[in-house]
């Protein structure tokens, strides 16, 4: 009997040939919402049985004790942080220049701004060296508590106003703004801003080689009731995610037109990164996960450290 399926995930590329049928599972019939928002409780979601999930926000909810749903050691959203420090065209150009600068980021406990304000304090900048403000991108973005529990008077504040963070950063109301996704025109020649480091490339695969791993964000996750009664389903809706990344990336090597330049970024990405740089599984993303555990524990965002176990409970050793 064929198990139905249904996940919320982003809109991402590489799941072209799942979304095709190009790899499947006879076992499961899936169903995939492709969304813009992350669901914000899959837990009380009724219209999802999975999810893409913020690694963040799911190990704040087990250190809390509260874990309605499973996390699985596959990550569907990874990335390189360097990238994701803007600045206007005049704007400092090395990250320890932003000590006691006044930055915007578009949510305080992403894992992704978790992961860049690590980058920051790399290069000596932690968060008690800058003045932070949260709030809305652009005025295309929704006005929403993007603080939570972190704000702190005189260091963790909403943007007055709501002002839009591209608006204030070029008027100089802010220094620098990270964002995982570039404004819209932020890629065009008369473009009033550009990334803090403007060969971030080469930073980020400096630190890949330091650490030995691109930055996980958002993971697939199970209603628990799903997971306890299907145990084998984590494990093959992970087959089916790394599939259909290497069926994608393969089609790219061979239909190299998708961009004039792409052969060359994914020649780029096979000389630096290696074959594994993606893979799945507790063993393989263990290095990075304690050390986002790490990162977030430093900037406050943990009540207590839970274990790997308590994370992906279905995969942990």
């Amino acid at each position: 009997m064929t198990l139905t399926i249904r996940l919320a995930l982003r809109d991402w590329d590489y799941l072209t040939p799942l979304l095709l049928g190009d790899v499947a599972d006879r076992r499961i019939e899936l169903r995939i919402d492709r969304v813009g928002t992350l669901v914000e409780d899959l837990a009380g979601d009724p219209a999802h049985d999975g999810a893409e999930i913020s690694l963040s926000r799911h190990v704040q909810a087990v250190a809390g004790g509260a874990p309605g749903v499973v996390g699985v050691p596959c990550f569907l959203m990874r990335g390189f942080r360097h990238r994701c420090i803007l600045t206007t065209r005049s704007g400092p150009r090395r990250l320890g220049d932003l000590a006691g600068a006044r930055i915007g980021v578009t949510g305080w406990q992403d894992s992704g701004n978790t992961w860049t304000r690590a980058v920051l304090a790399e290069a000596g900048v932690g968060v008690e060296d800058a003045a932070w403000f949260a709030g809305r991108l652009t005025e295309a973005h929704p006005v929403v508590d993007r603080l939570g529990r972190f704000a702190r008077p005189g260091r963790i504040e909403a943007m007055p106003g709501e002002e839009p963070m591209m608006q204030a950063l070029e008027a100089g109301r802010l220094d620098a703004v990270f964002t995982p996704f570039m404004p819209e025109g932020f890629f065009r020649r008369d473009s009033p801003f550009r990334p803090v480091l403007e060969d971030f490339r080469s930073a980020e695969i400096g630190y890949f080689r330091r650490n030995g791993y691109v930055p996980g964000m958002h993971i697939l996750a199970l209603k628990r009731e799903v997971a306890t009664a299907h145990p084998w389903l984590a494990a093959a809706l992970t087959r089916l995610f790394d599939r259909s990344l290497a069926m994608w990336l393969a089609k790219r090597r061979k239909y190299a037109e998708t961009t004039p330049w792409i052969l060359q970024d994914i020649a780029t990405m096979d000389l630096e990164l290696g074959e594994d740089w993606a893979a799945s599984g507790i063993k393989a993303n263990a290095p990075m996960v304690a050390d986002f555990l790490g990162h977030a524990e430093t900037q406050g965002l943990l009540p207590r450290r839970p274990t790997l176990a308590e994370i992906f409970p279905t995969h942990a050793p």
